[in-house]
């Protein structure tokens, strides 16, 4: 009789017999060559989460009866979530058994968030320029849980990456409704966000906030002139997520922005040298990993600090 894991997933197993059954917290280690009588086996991913099997031994080897979610698994917002990293981060978090709130301006177009469809993804219609819709986004997600344990503040614009949008960041064509409109989607409706949702996000398990930026908003990285609006709009980023983790950080919650690189999405085009799956993988080892020093911090997708 044999147990068969994926072994580069599993970094540890634990065991607890049904003819003698314990507390999860006192389950004991037991090493991965063992057999084992039914019972449960609490496997702890790499990076990924931990989720509780129940297995049945009859004859043959050991077959997975049901997963039990609560608390092993997450419960996450995520904006701008219907294409691009959005979309790739919904897909690995419901891949892995998570619960996800999928926000985007339109769900009823998002046809590629629809084909995902199972009972563990909601979508929320949420514009981040409008305060209501912020607010009403807020009751949606509060209809179906009390709590959240992440907040992926995803959704952003980039006018000019299209190339049906003529540029509009270089000087010489920047206005102020240009910028208005980059900061509303880029900066501010983050903060907002983060702000209405906060209350789920505190009854939530070890929550978290990741706010995703670039290193275009670097003061330190910058070198070029353009693209003007976009590059402001994520230094105001930080500067928001950073002064709210130095609040929320006393309510236990760890807010950081990240950098998920140049990708091959809409808005990076098909010469970007990043894969959207990679960053998203990345992206949630990181939140996975976060520790409470952290908080209020600037990395790299692949956890390499950012300077600000």
């Amino acid at each position: 009789m044999k147990l068969w894991l994926r072994a580069e997933l599993v970094s540890s197993l634990k065991f607890v017999s049904l003819r003698h059954p314990r507390p999860l917290a006192a389950m004991r280690m037991l090493p991965a060559r063992r057999h084992w009588w039914a019972g449960f086996v609490l496997t702890r991913t790499s990076g990924l989460g931990s989720s509780l099997l129940v297995f049945d031994v009859n004859c043959g080897p050991l077959t997975p009866s049901f997963i039990l979610s609560p608390p092993f698994m997450k419960r996450v917002l995520i904006t701008g979530a219907n294409r691009g990293l959005g979309l790739e981060l919904t897909r690995q978090y419901l891949e892995r058994g998570d619960t996800v709130y999928a926000a985007c301006r339109n769900p009823d177009a998002a046809a590629e968030l629809k084909a995902l469809g199972t009972t563990r993804l909601h979508l929320i219609q949420l514009d981040l320029t409008s305060e209501d819709s912020i607010a009403q986004a807020q009751k949606a997600v509060r209809r179906h849980t009390a709590a959240l344990d992440i907040l992926i503040n995803n959704a952003g614009i980039f006018p000019g990456a299209g190339p049906e949008d003529p540029a509009k960041q270089n000087l010489g064509a920047l206005t102020s409704d240009n910028a208005l409109t980059v900061f509303k989607v880029n900066a501010i409706g983050p903060v907002l966000v983060a702000q209405t949702f906060l209350e789920l996000l505190k009854a939530g398990n070890k929550p978290r906030i990741i706010s995703l930026s670039s290193g275009l908003g670097s003061l330190t990285w910058k070198a070029s002139g353009e693209p003007y609006h976009y590059s402001a709009s994520k230094a105001a980023l930080n500067m928001y997520m950073r002064a709210l983790a130095a609040e929320v950080g006393t309510y236990g919650l760890i807010s950081v922005l990240v950098d998920p690189g140049w990708m091959r999405t809409g808005m990076g085009g098909s010469n970007a040298a990043i894969p959207p799956a990679d960053s998203a993988k990345g992206i949630i080892r990181l939140t996975d990993q976060l520790h409470a020093e952290e908080n209020g911090s600037f990395v790299t997708w692949q956890g390499q600090p950012v300077p600000w």
